[in-house]
């Protein structure tokens, strides 16, 4: 209590004590400069009164024009060159003060031209040398500090995190606080803990320069990302490191938990609101049940399974054909929920004796579908092996739970089955169209999950764009006006999971993705991020369009009718019937021809499947965002 009580010094006490002193200063360089003159013009008599009467008048009209000039927005702790500019013009303007005053008394002309120069010079002088001496003396404060490696640090944002972080990073000791920033006005110039509320976030750059920050603890956990993306760029503008506490929607219940302050990454400029879930509906849904994931050592399968495993499910079983991404999930699983009864398999969904092995020894209640690829470009001229994993490898599992009377089966889809003019996203609509004509004519309810792209998931723009920052660039963008939507890996797990409880059986659930974001923004931003300048640092150089790519993703189709749940974040749609029609034996067709390696038939029968795929993709057309 008696260090906190020794640090409460008012800011507005010092701004004050700053004020006394330059007002002083002011009558005593009037003083000197008179009895100077005095001195030079060879008078010997002094009339006190009349100087008291002077240095009156003086102090009213100086310390007005001094206060005009702007030279007490500061203070001392923060006094730095740009400072000599307002001194300056105080001076001059002490001139003018000068010459009202002896104008005012009608002293003698000589008299008033050497006040006119004695003044001003003295006056800048009696305010210079203290402010240049404090300033020599913070920077030899500011050396011991470093040497003791210190961060000195201002915290964005003086709400209860911030509050609540202050104790935190004071116990740490090597954080030396300098003061808060933060947008409320009515908190500027007020005190928290002893710490000034310096100003609003725009006066980041200079309180950086003129305190040498090094650090910014951006504590604003539920900070939009229009709200983030400018405070990030007033820390780059200042050239300071920055980091940040989790959102909201990380931290859950441990609010008090502010050890983990992490870079700012592109999830906290792009992403959205935190989504608000039935939890407990969900948990309902999978609680005490068996539950298998297909592709789950993938991004959104990885994220399902930790997400699955926190609702208590009898059993989860984990599919996967890639050995390393397995042993990943394994790991995790095993050393974050010890006692959930946890099976990984190594094996291809496309292989019927895998797939048939699996579903009679786990008997899984709910399956969810994540296995797929999803490369667009690579598979636009791999079809059979885009068609085999995508729609056969679909069929496998789709067919094995309806044998083994699953109560539930969700196919994790794209935003890119939804007119689509690529292989990849052709087969994805092939997938939907064929668990919603399972779900006409089985027990089990088949549920289709639609969204766009996923920040930082394996093989996304992300990692590449970061790839190429850390080589120097250049960043390769397809298109100036290229678009896509995104979220975060655990929103979509979310979603997803309140989407399975929701369904009925037969639905087209489709994610809303909010706005979509332009792909060269998100490099800038990621350019940024690396604490480098787009164009300057790194190039950003724009390669064209490639085969089956669109301008513009779509999430619903042009004639399919969509409606709001029970959820804001969540839409329905479904397919019309007569797009149902024959896929059976088209199905058949497609397998033989896999056998025989046709891609020629493969490409013919999606066609038939999917009429959207021979079409010229409508990239002039923007989608408008869904509206709650």
């Amino acid at each position: 209590m008696n260090d906190q009580h020794e640090q409460r010094i008012s800011f507005l006490n010092l701004r004050t004590l700053v004020v006394v002193h330059d007002l002083v200063m002011i009558g005593v360089a009037w003083l000197v400069a008179r009895l100077a003159t005095l001195w030079l013009l060879g008078e010997t008599a002094v009339d006190w009164r009349q100087l008291a009467i002077e240095i009156n008048l003086v102090l009213v009209i100086q310390g007005f024009l001094q206060w005009r000039t702007g030279l007490y927005r500061g203070v001392w702790r923060f006094a730095s060159l740009p400072d000599l500019a307002n001194l300056g013009r105080a001076a001059l303007l002490a001139a003018v003060a000068s010459s009202a005053v002896l104008l005012v008394l009608d002293a003698p002309l000589e008299l008033m031209v050497l006040m006119v120069w004695a003044f001003p010079l003295l006056l800048m002088l009696m305010l210079g040398i203290p402010r240049l001496v404090y300033r020599v003396f913070k920077d030899m404060r500011l050396e011991v500090h470093r040497r003791r490696q210190t961060f000195r640090t201002v915290i964005i944002g003086a709400g209860s995190s911030g509050r609540m972080l202050l104790p935190e990073l004071r116990r740490r000791g090597s954080y030396d606080i300098v003061g808060f920033l933060d947008d409320d006005r009515r908190l500027c110039n007020t005190e928290i803990l002893g710490v000034p509320v310096l100003g609003d976030v725009s006066n980041l750059p200079r309180i950086a320069r003129e305190a040498a920050i090094d650090m910014a603890a951006i504590a604003i956990p539920s900070a939009t990302n229009q709200q983030m993306q400018r405070i990030v760029e007033a820390c780059e503008k200042a050239g300071v490191e920055f980091r940040t506490l989790p959102t909201l929607k990380q931290m859950g219940a441990s609010i008090t938990r502010f050890d983990d302050l992490k870079p700012v990454a592109i999830d906290d400029l792009l992403g959205r609101e935190p989504v608000s879930l039935d939890w407990e509906s969900i948990r309902s849904g999978l609680a005490g049940k068996r539950v298998l994931v297909t592709g789950g050592g993938g991004s959104i399968g990885a994220e399902l399974c930790c997400q699955i495993a926190r609702l208590d499910p009898a059993g989860l079983v984990v599919l996967d054909n890639s050995e390393y991404n397995l042993y990943r999930i394994d790991h995790r699983l095993k050393s974050e929920f010890s006692d959930l009864m946890v099976e990984t398999v190594l094996g291809d969904v496309c292989d019927s004796a895998t797939v048939e092995t699996v579903m009679k020894r786990s008997r899984p209640e709910v399956v969810f579908h994540a296995a797929a690829y999803k490369h667009l470009p690579m598979l636009q001229h791999q079809v059979r092996e885009a068609f085999r994993n995508n729609v056969i490898g679909t069929r496998r599992v789709a067919d094995a739970a309806v044998r083994y009377r699953a109560s539930s089966f969700v196919l994790i889809s794209t935003d890119k089955a939804v007119n689509p003019c690529n292989i990849m996203g052709a087969t994805k609509r092939t997938a939907e169209l064929y668990c919603q004509y399972l779900n006409n004519n089985a027990d089990t309810r088949f549920i289709t999950v639609r969204f766009g792209n996923v920040l930082n998931s394996t093989g996304s723009v992300v990692p590449l764009f970061n790839e190429q920052i850390r080589n120097g660039g250049p960043v390769t963008v397809t298109h100036p006006e290229i678009t896509r939507y995104f979220m975060t890996i655990a929103e979509a797990g979310q979603l997803i999971l309140q989407a399975a409880v929701l369904g009925k059986g037969g639905e087209v659930f489709v994610l809303d993705m909010g706005e979509p974001v332009r792909i060269s923004f998100l490099a800038e931003q990621l350019i940024r991020l690396a604490g480098k300048e787009p164009g300057r640092d790194v190039e950003i150089v724009y390669t064209g369009l490639r085969p089956g790519e669109k301008l513009y993703e779509e999430l619903f189709h042009e004639h399919e009718p969509y409606a709001t749940t029970a959820h804001e974040k969540i839409f329905q749609t479904r397919s019309p019937s007569r797009q149902l029609e024959g896929i059976e034996e088209r199905l058949r067709q497609a397998e033989q021809a896999v056998l025989l390696y046709d891609n020629a038939a493969l490409r013919r029968l999606l066609l038939e499947l999917v009429p959207e795929l021979g079409r010229v993709p409508r990239r002039e057309r923007k989608v408008v965002p869904l509206a709650g």
